[in-house]
C-alpha cells in the first residue's frame, strides 16, 4: 500500500466534505453587531437565500466542485493498490492519475466560487456610495477555501504517485534476476567443489 496514496485520499476526501459543508451553509456571509441595541443580533446569508447574478454564478461553481469531488473520491478508491477492482498495475495508474486531476478540477471550481463572492463581499464592505447592509466574509467561505486547498493538495499526490507505480515493478524484476543468477552461480560453483574432491579421494585411493 502506498503511503502517498493514503494521504492523497485523506486530502481529497477531507476536502470534499469541506466542500459539502460549505455549499450547504447559510454562513457565506454576515453582518456586524447592528448600531442599535434593540436589534443587535447577527444576520447570516448563504448561496441559496439571494438571486444575485454572481451567487448564481457561485452556486454552480460550487456544485460542479461538489460533483467532481465525488467523483474522484470513487475514482481515488479504484485507483488504490490496497482494493482489489480497479484491474492490472498500470490501469490501478491510469485511474489514480483520473482521480488527481478530478480532484484538482474540483479544487479549482471551490477556489474560484469562493473568491468570486469574497470579492463581491469586500467590494461592497468597501465602496462607500453602497448605503445597503455591508456584510462580512463568513465561516463557508473558509472551509470552502481549506476544502479546496484539500482537494488540490490531494489531487497533486495522486498524479505524482504513478511515478511510484512504474518503478515498482522494475526493481522488483531487476532484484528477482539478480537473485536467481547469484543462486546459479553459487550452485554451479558449489556442485563444482563437489565434483573435483572425490575425483582426486579416487585416484589416490588406486595408487
Amino acid at each position: 500500500m502506498s503511503r502517498a496514496q493514503i494521504w492523497g485520499l485523506v486530502s481529497g476526501v477531507g476536502g470534499f466534505g469541506a466542500l459539502v459543508a460549505a455549499t450547504a451553509s447559510n454562513e457565506w456571509k454576515v453582518t456586524t453587531r447592528a448600531s442599535s441595541v434593540i436589534t443587535a443580533t447577527w444576520v447570516y446569508q448563504g448561496l441559496w437565500m439571494n438571486c444575485a447574478g454572481y451567487i448564481q454564478a457561485c452556486r454552480g461553481l460550487m456544485i460542479a466542485a461538489v460533483s467532481l469531488g465525488f467523483f474522484g473520491s470513487i475514482f481515488a478508491l479504484f485507483g488504490m493498490k490496497c482494493t482489489k477492482v480497479g484491474g492490472s498495475d498500470k490501469a490501478k495508474a491510469k485511474i489514480a492519475c483520473l482521480a488527481g486531476i478530478v480532484f484538482i478540477l474540483s479544487g479549482l471550481c471551490s477556489m474560484t466560487g469562493c473568491s468570486l463572492y469574497a470579492n463581491k463581499i469586500t467590494t461592497e464592505f468597501f465602496d462607500p456610495l453602497f448605503v445597503e447592509q455591508k456584510y462580512e466574509l463568513g465561516a463557508a467561505l473558509f472551509i470552502g477555501w481549506a476544502g479546496a486547498s484539500l482537494c488540490i493538495i490531494g489531487g497533486i499526490i495522486f498524479c505524482f504517485s504513478i511515478s511510484d507505480n512504474n518503478k515498482t515493478p522494475r526493481y522488483a524484476y531487476n532484484g528477482a534476476t539478480s537473485v536467481m543468477s547469484s543462486r546459479t552461480k553459487y550452485h554451479g560453483g558449489e556442485d563444482f567443489k563437489t565434483t573435483n574432491p572425490s575425483k582426486q579421494f579416487d585416484k589416490n585411493a588406486y595408487v
